[in-house]
């Protein structure tokens, strides 16, 4: 070998090296996560500690505030968001939307008669990169020019109390039909809720698939993407 070719092949794998270090800085940047979600829960609800006569510090606490109906129309408000979460091989991508609405009308003496709907402006995607964003919202995912948004109408809730109590945290089972790119998917939203300062606190969440509402699964060369999503609520509801 002689010294010109040996300094062509030395130049050529230090050109490697720097590109595939750029490549991973580039893909790193362009996949990585920069949203963290965040609960509407506060920790105080989700646990009760145990009083020097056994009952649970959350039960007395319950008892001074009194009860609460649950019955009647609540309207999502500020503070609520949704989110998607997509799991690489390199970690789990959060996407929020803060852009929520909707209307709920609960019945406390007869569950089977609520009725609860809400919608997103998919416009209000956001993952932290603008660029990832706009390929998301574009007719390759979400096709947003022509689904502006997307729906969850609620068919049926499982442990729901007769009573709201001020600070106690209750799991329910929220049935409903998802409607993405005009594509509609029967779903159960696995949620915990909780009243407390006039307001209606629920956090939920359903596993789909990309199929589910004909997109593709966007493996790559550098990362493997696995096929479920999961959908998150985080509602604030007030009278």
């Amino acid at each position: 070998m002689n010294k010109k070719t040996k300094t062509w092949i030395i130049t050529g794998v230090a050109a490697v090296a720097i590109i595939g270090g750029g490549g991973y800085y580039f893909t790193n940047s362009y996949l990585g996560n920069n949203v963290e979600i965040e609960q509407v829960l506060p920790a105080s609800t989700a646990a009760s500690a145990t009083t020097s006569d056994g009952s649970t510090a959350a039960a007395v606490e319950n008892t001074a505030a009194g009860s609460e109906k649950l019955s009647g129309d609540w309207n999502i408000s500020e503070g609520s968001k949704v989110y998607f979460s997509v799991t690489t091989s390199q970690e789990t991508v959060n996407f929020v939307d803060e852009q929520v609405s909707g209307k709920w009308s609960l019945n406390d003496q007869d569950p089977a008669k609520s009725t609860a709907e809400g919608q997103i402006e998919m416009n209000g995607i956001d993952s932290g990169n603008g660029q990832r964003d706009e390929h998301v919202k574009s007719a390759d995912f979400f096709d947003m020019a022509q689904y502006p948004q997307a729906t969850f109408k609620a068919t049926s809730f499982e442990g729901m109390p007769a009573e709201w109590t001020e600070g106690q945290t209750v799991d329910l089972k929220m049935k409903g039909t998802l409607t993405v790119k005009g594509i509609e998917k029967e779903v159960t939203f696995d949620a915990k809720a909780a009243y407390q300062d006039n307001q209606l606190l629920l956090s939920g969440t359903t596993m789909v698939t990309f199929e589910d509402f004909g997109m593709k699964n966007p493996h790559s060369v550098v990362l493997s993407t696995e096929n479920d999503i999961q959908v998150r609520l985080e509602l604030k509801l007030a009278k």
